[in-house]
């Protein structure tokens, strides 16, 4: 199985360890995994803005780099469903486009559906709260959503699930935004902290020790609203989790 692992640039950038976690993970399951050189960023950023211009050139490079892998995974869902969701609004869909589109998983999702991972020997013994991500929920079904009544489930929460001694916690509101949205976060500055602060006492009522989540972004969002509070909360990609990394408890 070769697989390429696609490493979103704001964790090259700035969480390198989630990047060398999901390739450890991919590989301690049989994976023979390579990490195309010259890395380039989905466009998403761009897109996001109405900067479609920019993000097309984005698009097609990585397009025609990764359509020679069996599969491409990639530890954030923003960055997948921007790939197989909305990459047709902005280049052609060729062969090459068709087959990244249907090769490309978020890591959960490939653990889950491609990997089918019944078992993990890691231990994890702190209480953890997931944060599950709108991109991953709303636009790559990677769990239900409160508003759409259907049968509960969740690939991150089964995953997590499989590691020893960890404890999850029940939240209130476990499908709710975190108010980071990518640009939303510089123009609606306010509201999105507010949002992020939801979602942060959400996990304190909860007694979190860990909050965990298959998108960094989200994370770091939440993140610097706990460090700038000095919250006794840890972060960590749940990539990491799975790859049998310990948090910096406070």
């Amino acid at each position: 199985m070769k697989v390429a692992l696609f490493v979103p640039c704001y964790i090259d950038q700035l969480y390198p360890d989630v990047a060398w976690a999901t390739l450890e993970l991919l590989e301690s399951h049989g994976c023979t995994v390579e990490v195309p050189s010259e890395p380039t960023c989905c466009g998403q950023p761009m897109a996001n803005t109405g900067c479609w211009d920019d993000a097309r050139p984005l698009a097609q490079k990585l397009v025609e780099k990764y359509a020679q892998y069996d599969y491409i995974v990639c530890p954030s869902g923003s960055c997948v469903s921007m790939i197989v969701n909305h990459y047709a609004d902005l280049i052609p869909q060729d062969d090459a486009y068709l087959r990244v589109k249907k090769n490309t998983y978020e890591l959960c999702a490939f653990l889950t559906d491609v990997l089918k991972i019944t078992k993990l020997d890691v231990s994890f013994p702190y209480r953890v709260g997931l944060h599950q991500s709108c991109h991953g929920l709303r636009e790559l079904r990677l769990g239900s959503c409160s508003e759409v009544m259907t049968e509960e489930f969740s690939k991150a929460r089964n995953l997590l699930g499989l590691v020893s001694d960890i404890e999850l916690a029940d939240l209130k509101r476990k499908d709710e935004c975190c108010g980071f949205g990518g640009t939303f976060a510089v123009a609606e500055e306010a509201v999105s902290c507010m949002m992020g602060n939801d979602r942060i006492f959400d996990h304190e009522q909860a007694g979190v020790q860990v909050m965990t989540a298959g998108d960094m972004s989200c994370l770091m969002h939440m993140d610097g609203l706990i460090r700038r509070q000095n919250k006794p909360i840890a972060v960590m990609h749940i990539s990491q989790i799975l790859a049998g990394r310990k948090p910096e408890v406070k």
